[in-house]
């Protein structure tokens, strides 16, 4: 089967006659022994395409500048790139406002620069995944433009638009989640249309057939360009109550925007949104493409329902769950493994994205952060599921939030100063070299480079045996050429221990230890060799003196030991 697999795929790109349909077609049921899907054991990595490099010095990311830059991704063990939206957008929320699904923003290039792009990455074996925001388009989309112009037009059931309760009241008491109300009055027809997210980001009606058949559309014609999957945008804001009941209050009070606190249960997670996700499904599966949802889920029963009766709707919905985990706690993220892999799909990993500030922060101790930030990797790169990286992740780049309101690029930071000061933080130029704009650029990037660029880039950290980039190459390459971390049930192991998270991952007759010390002084495990059948260990990775004697593993302060067990 390899072998036809790979006939074909040399044939699609030799010679050049065949398109995404047929290739995708040719693979649509190529599986590995365990019957695993390409996404399954592939290693992905989200690109904030503003900050990753900058290949014509606007200070500016682009699509060029990622494509420069995929050599460095192959050697790190990456297998798919998200790219967050490079879709033409007035950039009122950087992107996510999007005005033509259907064509590049000038200033991440041309299609043409995207269809080089996609060229390049299939000839190293790298995906490319686009962020598809389903939710809502631009004001400035042509479906918007015509939705606005009367009470008649073509599009205006595109979007959701009602009357007023009275002169100058909205139609309820949804609130955006960007702040004040859900609802703007048009004086064109004197109705308001719905935004869950900013004014300038009005929802699509998804109970409108035509809708639905066009995003589809939007959907397919991107496959057939080369795209190996999306990551689906707010999926739980989909649908709204279509008698628009009025959200209840959840606490006395207000948030960051002076708004009430509400329990946003008749505008998010309806059960239509569902039938949707089959739907783009379906077509992702004739693809051979992967879905990701964006899907904040509270329990392990709502992440049941994204994967759907099943497995028929999202592949990978993110456990947001994960991330929330904010201090070194054993218990707590033994707690969150558990959740997932007590889930009915496959689980994914995420520890980092373009929204949420960085692991290397939230973690850190500001003393031992580069330990530590070597520890999470070897948490959620040794797990069974599909890990999801965010750039500079891997040399350990630091959150730097705007010190003034001056300096806020983010729409959420400037409207919520000073208690709530944006996402500009967690999205800084990517940390090439020690030069000038760390190498991201000739000229001022759209953000400003952290201090620590000096220390933490590519460059510095490739010459650097001990750095975390290079801790991470080898933890990719082991993930990648293991078949227990591939493949091997999750068992764990000294389960009262409040110090140490440790597990095994066995698979078949083979296994591996991991133990990740998640305290400042040194910490000693009992591996359970026999308990569990096993002879011996041997070290394939660790940290400084962590390391393995007969049954007992022995850790430094924030040390990774990983071991690999034998009858």
């Amino acid at each position: 089967m390899n072998r036809v697999i790979a006939w074909l795929r040399a044939l699609v790109i030799s010679s050049g006659i065949f398109g995404a349909t047929a290739w995708a077609q040719a693979t649509a049921h190529s599986v590995d022994k365990e019957a695993h899907r390409w996404w399954q054991n592939a290693v992905f990595y989200e690109i904030y395409p503003r900050s990753f490099a900058d290949s014509n010095n606007d200070g500016i990311g682009d699509l060029k500048g990622i494509a420069s830059k995929l050599d460095y991704l192959k050697d790190l063990g990456v297998d798919a790139i998200w790219i967050s939206p490079c879709f033409p957008s007035p950039q009122v929320d950087f992107g996510y406002d999007v005005s033509d699904y259907k064509n590049i923003d000038p200033m991440y290039g041309t299609l043409a620069d995207f269809d080089l792009l996609a060229a390049e990455a299939k000839k190293r074996n790298i995906h490319i995944i686009l962020d598809f925001v389903v939710n809502h388009t631009s004001d400035q989309h042509q479906w918007f433009l015509d939705s606005k112009s009367s009470r008649t037009s073509a599009h205006r059931d595109w979007y959701i638009w009602r009357d007023g309760r009275g002169p100058g009241q909205p139609p309820n008491n949804w609130v955006s989640i960007f702040g004040g109300s859900a609802w703007k009055l048009d004086p064109t027809t004197n109705q308001y249309y719905y935004h869950f997210f900013y004014p300038e980001q009005p929802d699509l009606n998804w109970r409108n057939p035509a809708v639905k058949d066009a995003m589809f559309g939007v959907e397919s014609w991107w496959y057939e360009r080369g795209v190996s999957g999306f990551r689906l945008d707010a999926v739980h804001t989909l649908f709204e109550d279509p008698n628009l009941k009025d959200n209840p209050i959840l606490k006395p009070g207000t948030n960051a925007f002076g708004d009430p606190f509400e329990d946003n249960k008749n505008n998010t997670k309806l059960p239509e949104v569902h039938d949707i996700l089959r739907g783009l499904r379906k077509i992702a599966d004739q693809y051979n493409a992967v879905l990701i949802g964006e899907t904040w889920t509270a329990d392990v029963a709502e992440l049941n329902q994204y994967y759907g009766q099943g497995n028929d709707e999202l592949q990978l919905p993110m456990d947001f769950l994960f991330t929330m985990v904010n201090k070194l706690s054993p218990a707590e993220f033994r707690k969150q493994i558990a959740t997932v892999n007590g889930a009915s799909g496959w689980p994914t990993f995420v520890i980092s994205n373009h929204d949420i500030v960085r692991s290397y922060d939230r973690y850190g101790d500001g003393e031992h952060n580069d330990q530590i930030a070597k520890l999470m990797a070897a948490l959620y790169l040794t797990l069974r599921g599909t890990p999801i990286m965010y750039y500079g992740e891997e040399i350990g780049m630091k959150t730097t939030p705007p010190t003034s309101q001056e300096e806020v690029k983010d729409p959420i930071g400037r409207r919520g100063w000073p208690n709530e000061k944006g996402r500009d933080g967690e999205r800084t130029p990517m940390q090439w070299d020690a030069s000038a704009n760390a190498g991201f650029s000739t000229v001022k990037p759209w953000l400003p480079v952290p201090p620590t660029y000096k220390t933490h880039n590519v460059a510095e950290e490739s010459k650097d045996a001990n750095s975390v980039l290079e801790f991470y190459k080898k933890l990719l390459k082991l993930r990648h050429e293991n078949t227990v971390l591939l493949d091997g049930r999750y068992q764990p192991i000294n389960e009262a221990d409040n110090n140490v998270l440790s597990y095994l991952r066995i698979y078949k007759d083979r296994g591996v230890v991991v133990a990740l010390n998640m305290t400042n002084t040194p910490q000693k495990i009992s591996i359970g060799l026999k308990s569990n059948h096993f002879a011996s260990v041997k070290s394939l990775l660790a940290t400084g003196q962590s390391a393995a004697n007969g049954d007992e593993a022995s850790l430094e302060p924030y040390g990774v030991f990983i071991g690999e067990l034998s009858k």
